[in-house]
């Protein structure tokens, strides 16, 4: 199964201690040359505002970045939050992103808003924005298409009549009906919440109604996935991400990535400590051997067209390692070809 299953990348720009954002995005672009090396289908990039430890704020610009340092890999968002834009601005950016790159765009659409009132604030929104996401997406892909009728008259240039993949990122249930409904690809993760993620694909391919965009319904599931020489080697990419997370959740302000050797040495309280701990279990982590029976697992139980690595972590090099070491599991080099069907997005 892994064989027959395509591998992307999605970087979220995270920043690391003593390391700026600009460092950060540089840093994306360059994991997006290793990723179109070794083989990866896609190369995706985030939308998050206001965030200490995370530098992608403008997807579309930095995915101009990725598209103009690459030439073969597709390039894309994971995504633009679609309540926090105006349908008609996004359709004009993906417009000029597939008028400069071909046939190598895609556009991953989600639904989130600000996390804190204060970003929400900024962007001119609201928490309701999120609730009119099958709207929003209605008129984004009228533009594109020709046909939407909120404005009439205008048109978006030079988006209009351009075929630009589009993909609906889900945490759950609610974004994959709306995917089903729109009939378009779905991003849906993460892997640590098993039932979940398998719910939002049941729904998914049971509401599906083929489309223009897709005859069929195509998955595509995210989540980190690490790999090293050892399982403890593989743990310790793990760390740096773990500890952020916990920290966030606890004190709200998501920080820089820190070493694994900090992580480790931390004192944390009893709380910190359980979440820190948390958010080391349930990835696809491991050897070589080992990470290939998981993925053959996941992939047997969701049925994934598509697997999509969102692993961060403080060790750039390390990154860059298991990226290759998935390369060697999914025989991506050898397997290019042969996954580049013409009726798959």
């Amino acid at each position: 199964m892994i064989a027959a299953t395509r591998f992307s990348v999605l970087d979220r720009s995270r920043m690391r201690e003593g390391h700026d954002g600009p460092e950060a995005l540089r840093d994306s672009v360059g994991l997006a040359q290793e990723a179109e090396a070794l083989g990866y289908h896609r190369f995706w990039v985030s939308e998050h505002h206001g965030v200490p430890g995370v530098a992608g704020s403008a997807p579309t610009v930095l995915a101009a970045a990725v598209a103009s340092a690459t030439s073969t890999i597709r390039v894309g968002t994971g995504g633009v939050m679609l309540p926090n834009h105006r349908p008609l601005v996004v359709a004009e950016q993906f417009g000029v992103l597939e008028s400069l790159f071909p046939g190598r765009i895609d556009m991953g659409l989600g639904r989130s808003v600000g996390f804190t009132d204060g970003i929400r604030r900024a962007l001119g929104r609201d928490r309701r924005a999120a609730e009119g996401f099958a709207g929003q997406l209605d008129e984004l892909l009228g533009w594109l298409d020709g046909t939407q009728t909120v404005h009439p008259g205008v048109h978006a240039r030079p988006a209009e009549g351009l075929r630009i993949p589009a993909f609906v990122l889900a945490t759950g249930e609610g974004a994959a009906g709306v995917a089903a409904a729109a009939g378009l690809p779905l991003v849906v993760g993460d892997l640590r919440d098993r039932e979940k993620l398998l719910r939002a694909v049941e729904r998914y391919r049971r509401e599906f109604r083929p489309s223009a965009r897709a005859v069929e319904p195509y998955v595509v599931v995210s989540g980190t996935i690490a790999l090293a020489g050892s399982a403890e080697e593989a743990r310790r990419l793990l760390m740096p991400e773990a500890w952020s997370l916990a920290y966030s959740r606890i004190h709200g302000v998501f920080p820089p990535l820190a070493p694994a050797g900090r992580v480790g040495a931390l004192a944390m309280t009893e709380k910190e400590r359980d979440l820190y701990e948390k958010g080391l279990r349930g990835h696809v982590q491991g050897t070589e051997d080992q990470v290939a029976a998981a993925l053959e697992a996941v992939i047997g139980e969701t049925g994934a067209d598509e697997v999509l690595v969102t692993t961060s972590t403080y060790d750039r090099g390390a990154l860059v390692d298991s990226l290759r070491r998935l390369s060697r599991v999914a025989g991506l080099t050898a397997g290019r070809a042969a996954r580049a069907g013409a009726s798959r997005p």
